[in-house]
């Protein structure tokens, strides 16, 4: 991934956001509208696990283990990822950096590339509204069309929109106990990376709780001022 891939700069966002918060929905509109590419740490150490590289094999041994990969490690397979040609117009990343060591190390990656952050987006969220939010997901068994207690329905009740089928299922950790202890984590890890951002005049604050098309607009805007 380098400048040279594309007549603009390629953006490097980083999406802040409890969860429930919508960073999945918002990366997805992203990769459609820009042609950038969600990267999920979680997705990313599977895969190169999969594929047998270098980094994923070091990987493999500290998992089988039952330690923690290093963000030494995080970082390789980021890096190999960054480096194929379907990143050239940017990246979303999801799950990275979680502290400022992490945050630190990821911009000497991208200096060694010519790149720079684009964006650290903070989507703020009125907790309460939030434990509403998530507590009252619930999903269709047989596809997976998401539905919600208080803001989306079946059209016709108890049978699913896209596929009819007739069971539904809710997350375990979909509860008002375990969300609320997901967010106390979440605002207390997220600090440091806000205040990290804030220094270097790359964070952006936004409205998590707003609609989703206005959430996208703003994150539109963000990315085409950052690119131009």
């Amino acid at each position: 991934m380098g400048a040279s891939d594309t007549t603009t700069r390629p953006a490097v966002l980083i999406l802040l956001g409890p969860p429930g918060a919508g960073k999945g929905t918002q990366a997805r509109m992203l990769e459609e509208r820009f042609g950038l590419v969600q990267l999920s740490t979680g997705d990313l150490l599977r895969a190169a696990v999969a594929e047998g590289t270098e980094a994923g094999q070091q990987a493999k041994a500290v998992m089988d283990a039952g330690g923690l990969v290093s963000d030494k490690i995080v970082l390789a397979i980021l890096r190999d990822r960054m480096a194929r040609p379907d990143t050239g117009q940017g990246v979303i990343l999801d799950g990275f950096p979680r502290t400022e060591g992490q945050a630190a190390a990821l911009d000497a990656l991208l200096a060694d590339q010519g790149l720079a952050i684009t964006a650290a987006v903070s989507m703020t969220v009125d907790d309460a509204a939030m434990v509403r939010r998530v507590a009252g997901r619930y999903s269709c068994a047989t596809c997976g069309e998401g539905y919600h207690d208080d803001f989306k329905h079946p059209r016709q009740g108890g049978i699913c929109d896209k596929c009819g089928g007739t069971r539904f299922q809710r997350r375990a950790d979909d509860n008002a106990q375990t969300v609320e202890a997901r967010l106390t984590a979440y605002h207390a890890q997220t600090a440091p990376l806000i205040a990290y951002y804030g220094a270097r005049g790359v964070l952006q604050t936004i409205d998590g709780m707003d609609a989703i098309d206005a959430i996208a607009a703003e994150l539109g805007a963000i990315v085409e001022k950052a690119t131009a």
